[in-house]
């Protein structure tokens, strides 16, 4: 039985994956669970899953968690050193981390130095600096298994190119790859999108998750994010990546490889599949979703996205064509940006004006930085873009 810790569990990605566990007795259990301040929701969660450890993000959240346990789960340090601690556990196989942000930063990096299987739903580190992590990973035995739907089916689909589950693909095999985004909320409005709200924008026609994510899919900002993740995954070049619009997101992504051939992995929209698919490599357990109906689902549709109202996606390709800190420049400052456009402060259209200023202010060096780099960077970039959300 594989024994999985959680990082992020009160949010959307957390709480399907207890869900999988919870119907998979014997091959799943719960070692333990981390969140940012919603200690009641963890109580109850490491009662029902008998977790061994848990941590709170915030200091005071980790107090009032002290009372509500049982004493039979052990409470971790609050903060990034809990985070740390149980993602490089020895009890612990498999690390699925959901948290927002840039905080997943360093226990990403504690999962891979102890050599995890690591279910990756946190992109904003291997948009930081995915080549290093993926160098780390190689080191250390660890596997980053990627959770998102669209990075997952190109994962399955290059899966079986080598026996071994631990190998590099074999990059000359792989002509391009078809990487899918619904739309977002505003896939068919045609208005002024400077007077949308958060609450418009907060409105997936598809996947219901946590807000950060789902103002990205507006700005398509998660595709970028997606983009640079995938050529970090797989070390690819950012002109093999086809970004394709696939409003039904059924066709979940898929891989053209050197003859010709396309293989696609596709499936009903739930988030459920990959990161059961993720929690268990390399094994496929039993489905604990309904099964695609191909009839039902009818008509499949594809379009080019319209970059001239999607400034993020392009902003995105510029920082991985740029790579060096760019796209860490990119992430801190659409972080804040979102944090600003949620609480009222800036419009939407503002989003891409305070990355492309954080972006212009950054002079990327030679060389690949360092994490103790990123990190810097990653400070430099959010006071920054801070200043233009005032």
């Amino acid at each position: 039985m594989k024994k999985v810790a959680i990082l992020g569990s009160t949010g959307s990605i957390g709480i399907n994956a207890l869900n999988v566990i919870r119907e998979m007795p014997g091959k799943l259990s719960v070692f333990g669970l981390a969140a940012h301040s919603n200690s009641a929701l963890v109580a109850r969660q490491a009662a029902e899953f008998a977790a061994k450890a848990v941590s709170m993000f915030e200091p005071k959240a980790s107090d009032e968690l002290k009372r509500r346990l049982d004493g039979r789960t052990r409470r971790l340090a609050p903060g990034v050193e809990g985070l740390c601690d149980m993602a490089s556990h020895p009890d612990v196989d498999v690390v699925l981390t959901s948290l927002v942000g840039g905080v997943g930063f360093a226990p990403l990096l504690a999962a891979i130095r102890a050599g995890k299987i690591i279910a990756l739903a946190n992109k904003e580190p291997m948009v930081m600096a995915g080549a290093q992590f993926m160098r780390e990973a190689a080191r250390w035995g660890a596997r980053i298994v990627p959770v998102d739907s669209e990075p997952s089916a190109i994962f399955q689909c290059v899966q079986g190119l080598s026996p071994d589950p631990r190998a590099v693909v074999p990059l000359k095999t792989i002509r391009r790859v078809f990487l899918t985004a619904s739309g977002g909320a505003f896939a068919k409005y045609k208005g002024d999108l400077s007077n949308v709200t958060p609450e418009q924008a907060l409105k997936h026609p598809t996947w219901k998750m946590g807000r950060k994510i789902t103002i990205d899919c507006a700005t398509l900002m998660n595709k970028g994010f997606e983009l640079i993740e995938i050529m970090n995954l797989f070390g690819l070049k950012r002109e093999q990546i086809e970004i394709v619009i696939h409003p039904q997101s059924i066709f979940h992504s898929g891989v053209e490889f050197s003859d010709g051939s396309v293989l696609a992995q596709m499936g009903v929209p739930d988030m459920k599949l990959p990161i059961q698919y993720a929690m268990t490599f390399p094994e496929r357990a039993e489905r604990v979703i309904e099964p695609l109906d191909l009839v039902k689902a009818g008509t499949l549709e594809f379009r080019a996205p319209d970059f001239s109202r999607s400034p993020c996606l392009e902003l995105a390709r510029e920082a991985a064509q740029k790579g060096g800190g760019m796209p860490a420049v990119l992430n801190a400052a659409d972080e804040i940006a979102v944090s600003a456009f949620l609480g009222g402060r800036i419009k939407f259209t503002d989003i891409p004006r305070v990355v492309e200023k954080t972006m212009a202010a950054h002079q990327v060096s030679g060389g690949l930085p360092g994490f103790q780099e990123i990190v810097e960077i990653d400070a430099w970039a959010r006071a920054k873009a801070e200043e233009s959300c005032r």
